[in-house]
């Protein structure tokens, strides 16, 4: 097991180095098409509409196949050629759909990812080993800060039109370390078929969980699709704003380093209890002291909590809830409930608001999510305590 972690960390590194060059940058390209606010925060929740039905396809497919690595390398086969189709389009339309089929291909690398590296981590009971998971996990952490520190600077030299050139790079580096993957003893085929879902998602304390996960990514839907527009209408530079998202992954990468210590401190339904309050002061902070660098460096370091500690603890409690065969659904369904849909109403939502009220609105709401999703955790808590 220990022998294959590093493979695991490599497909890590480079699938979240797609993402670091994509979230941050992808909205400045569209912005030099010249598209609108609205359209921008359109294109920007194709991502989260492909998160609707396509993460759990992947997931279903995985949990009755058992063939979880091979269609994760057909996953990332399917993004590199989406990817390839950025070189030749410039009109919404065409962007829009070359978004979508890479999105499409892309959602299904997480689910199949974290269900194969779950299994290979567990303990036994329902519980994943903490602390390696965390050392595997930073390692997307810092191919996420190596792209967008890289990207902010390679950007500013060759100028945003190269952007779709390094899209294609780095999810051909993503198809490499997929091809690298070990096959593992849960790509045997099974006979019988795996268990239902439906039964899972009726518990209140499962329905309380994804509602905490779907608040506290809707908060952060403004950050994703909006933060960087957001820094230069303020007037700062690119350079300035690949720093501030390094500063937020830097944070999130010492937050899994100390993981195995972090997670002991409180159970992972206080952990969501906490995420939601700092993810409250964070989105106050940014939308009432956006012109103070400062106040923003503080803001993205509490990413470590925000992100780091909220995607530790649900890692934790999908496991906890969706055990054995239902592994690579509930994945998915972290994905879909927790990333789909509030990433959908974030996008289109957040561009609608923006255009009416300015940047600043969208970040006061993102802050009430937070409130929200604190509410949804206490439930959860609560229903745990009294089982």
């Amino acid at each position: 097991m220990t022998a294959s972690l590093p493979r695991f960390a490599a497909l890590s590194f480079s699938y979240f180095a797609t993402i670091g060059l994509f979230n941050p940058y992808a909205p400045l390209w569209f912005q030099s098409l010249g598209y609108s606010t609205l359209v921008i925060g359109a294109i920007a929740s194709l991502q989260s509409w492909t998160r609707v039905l396509g993460p759990y396809a992947w997931g279903w497919f995985g949990d009755h196949s058992g063939r979880r690595v091979e269609l994760l390398r057909i996953a990332a086969a399917g993004s590199v050629l989406a990817a390839a189709g950025f070189l030749g389009v410039r009109e919404a339309v065409p962007v829009a759909v070359v978004t979508a089929l890479l999105f499409a291909a892309n959602g299904g690398v997480i689910p199949l990812y974290e269900a194969t590296l779950a299994h290979l981590l567990s303990t036994g009971g329902g519980f994943v080993d903490a602390a390696r998971y965390g050392r595997v996990r930073l390692w997307g952490s810092v191919g996420f800060i190596i792209a967008v520190t890289a990207g902010g600077a390679l950007l500013e030299r060759f100028g945003i039109a190269a952007f779709p050139a390094f899209v294609l790079a780095v999810n051909g580096l993503m198809l490499a370390a997929a091809l690298r993957l070990p096959a593992t003893r849960d790509d045997a085929v099974h006979d019988a078929p795996a268990p239902a879902v439906l039964p899972l998602l009726r518990r209140p304390e499962v329905a309380w969980f994804f509602g905490s996960i779907f608040f506290t990514v809707l908060a952060h839907t403004s950050l994703y699709a909006f933060f960087s527009l957001y820094l230069v209408s303020l007037g700062y530079g690119k350079p300035v704003v690949g720093a501030l998202w390094a500063v937020a992954i830097a944070a999130e990468i010492a937050f899994f380093w100390m993981q195995g210590r972090l997670s002991a401190w409180l159970a992972p339904p206080r952990w969501l209890q906490v995420v939601a309050l700092v993810t409250t002061l964070r989105f106050v902070a940014v939308a009432g002291a956006g012109h103070w660098p400062l106040v923003l460096v503080l803001a993205q370091a509490l990413h470590a909590v925000t992100f780091a500690g909220h995607h530790t603890a649900c890692i934790m409690l999908v496991q906890r809830f969706f055990p054995g065969r239902l592994r690579g659904r509930g994945q998915a369904l972290y994905s879909v409930l927790g990333y789909g849909l509030p990433g959908v109403l974030g996008g289109v939502g957040g561009g609608w608001l923006i255009s009416r009220l300015g940047f600043g609105a969208v970040f006061w709401a993102a802050a009430g999510c937070g409130l929200a999703a604190w509410v949804c955790a206490t439930r959860m808590a609560r229903r745990l305590q009294a089982a």
